[in-house]
């Protein structure tokens, strides 16, 4: 689950990347949708982090990424524009 409680999300394997699909989505107004995937090619960066890209198809856009495994959940930082503009967003498992 997304921080703000907006998102229900699955993270699997889908060929040789890692896919976050939205498995639920309470407020659509920004456009996110049951269904909507991130591909994401990732690499070990340190100890319990990845980092690499994520693709979103429905905007057609690459963000910078990283994802940090934390105790109780995991920490992801996507950027565009060459890391000016970055979010992060902290995932706790769905029960």
């Amino acid at each position: 689950m997304r921080d703000d409680g907006n998102a229900k999300v699955s993270i699997a394997p889908c060929g040789q990347q890692l896919c976050a699909t939205n498995l639920w989505v309470g407020d659509t107004s920004k456009g996110e949708q049951a269904g909507d995937k991130l591909i994401m090619t990732l690499r070990p960066a340190s100890q319990g982090t990845l980092a690499g890209k994520a693709y979103d198809p429905k905007r057609n856009r690459t963000y910078s990424m990283m994802l940090t495994v934390r105790k109780g959940g995991l920490t992801t930082r996507g950027c565009i524009g060459a890391g000016l503009i970055c979010k992060n967003v902290r995932w706790t498992p769905a029960k």
